[in-house]
Order: structure tokens, then C-alpha cells, then sequence
């Protein structure tokens, strides 16, 4: 196996361990050592990602107007966005 590779999968996971420092406060100790568990999770979300990616994208590629949906959508996260910035509260039930 060349250098490469291998130097690239150390230069994540340690950026998955300071991650993990920084995000959950464990120190760098209890990091280390839950590395594995931390590349194995970051692996199924990079990989749930992908997938959900792949059906939506075959699922706008089978519409009529996909472009017309895609607008639709980022419309409506436009605007639950700028109704939080506002602060904009809900009322509850």
C-alpha cells in the first residue's frame, strides 16, 4: 500500500477525534480510543447520505418539471429560514 492513502486516513481520523473532542467534550484520551466507533459512524452517515442523494436525484430525473420542484422546495426552506431569523414562535397546542 502506498503512503498516500494511508496518510490521508490518518489525517481524518485524527480530524474525526478533534471533532469529537471539540463537539462532545470527551478528552483526547476517550477519543483516541473510541476512533474506531467515530470513522465506523462517520462511514454509515457518509454512506446514508449517498444513498438518499442517489434516490432523489432518480426521483427528480423521473418528473415532469424537476427544476419547478427543486424552487418549490428551497422556497419553502428560504422561508422557514428567514421566519426563525425573524424569531417568528409557533403556538403550541
Amino acid at each position: 500500500m502506498s503512503l498516500r492513502p494511508i496518510a490521508l486516513s490518518a489525517l481524518l481520523t485524527l480530524g474525526l477525534v478533534a471533532l469529537a473532542v471539540w463537539l462532545f467534550g470527551l478528552s483526547l484520551d476517550r477519543a483516541a480510543i473510541l476512533a474506531p466507533l467515530l470513522v465506523a459512524v462517520a462511514g454509515s452517515l457518509a454512506a446514508l447520505f449517498v444513498l438518499w442523494a442517489r434516490v432523489g436525484w432518480e426521483s427528480l430525473r423521473r418528473r415532469d418539471h424537476p427544476w419547478l420542484i427543486v424552487a418549490f422546495a428551497l422556497g419553502v426552506f428560504a422561508v422557514l429560514v428567514l421566519l426563525s431569523t425573524l424569531g417568528v414562535k409557533l403556538p403550541k397546542e
